[in-house]
């Protein structure tokens, strides 16, 4: 009988995959746990603040259906706060939804830990809206600034308004198991549309005691130029 021979060249080899294993659709987009956190007190806020959101939020379309639809929220005081303070407790919910989604795109970013990279996003959110508030504050008029400040806090009004569809759209799609990339798509839509809709109330707002001239001005000073902030790291880093 011959010898049973038995190939053991196989031995000395790592029996293993070339390249790692694909990583699953979706588990990139997992949150860490500090948006997990921010998730619990975005919602603890929002039902501390239920009734203001319920007080405020009839007058709410006013200022997208008509130019001067601000002006009943601006002559209450308490319709007034209660809209500042909605819109203040909607930041959690943009940055988490601007981080969720992708609608912030920096090259960098992709090279942070998902913390960090939550942090980055709601830092650079942060800086846009403190460049807003800054330049609001160094070009507004020494006189007959009604207008003008009702110009500036009706973007409080359209953010509510923006967050407000943001989070529906975001909770139908997902039910739908749509992609996300299908998600970020209609987002990105419906904030153009606001974006460009709240521009043209505030032009007629600032139209009512300015010139064509300053009212442009106005526009590129205090609305284009704190966007920027957000788009061009997004196109040139």
């Amino acid at each position: 009988m011959f010898p049973l021979q038995t190939d053991t060249s196989h031995l000395g080899q790592l029996l293993l995959p070339g390249t790692p294993p694909p990583v699953p659709e979706g588990a990139e987009n997992v949150f860490p746990l500090s948006a997990s956190l921010m998730v619990a007190v975005s919602v603890l806020l929002f039902l501390l603040i239920l009734r203001n959101f319920l007080n405020v939020l009839p007058y709410l379309s006013g200022g997208v259906l008509r130019a001067r639809g601000s002006a009943v929220l601006e002559g209450s005081v308490k319709l007034s706060r209660d809209r500042n303070l909605v819109a203040a407790v909607l930041i959690i919910p943009a940055i988490l939804v601007i981080y969720r989604y992708r609608l912030l795109e920096v090259s960098w970013f992709d090279t942070l830990s998902p913390d960090l990279k939550l942090l980055a996003v709601a830092g650079l959110f942060a800086a846009f809206l403190l460049l807003r508030y800054l330049l609001y504050r160094w070009f507004m008029p020494r006189r007959r600034y009604d207008d003008y400040q009702m110009a500036y806090r009706t973007g409080h009004t359209f953010f509510i308004l923006l967050m407000l569809l943001v989070l529906a759209t975001v909770g139908i799609l997902s039910a739908l198991g749509l992609p996300d990339v299908t998600v970020r798509t209609f987002l990105l839509i419906e904030a153009g549309v606001l974006y460009l809709l709240y521009l043209l109330r505030k032009g007629q707002i600032l139209s009512t005691s300015c010139n064509p001239l300053t009212t442009f001005l106005y526009l590129c000073g205090l609305e284009l130029l704190p966007a920027s902030l957000l788009v061009v790291p997004a196109v040139i880093l």
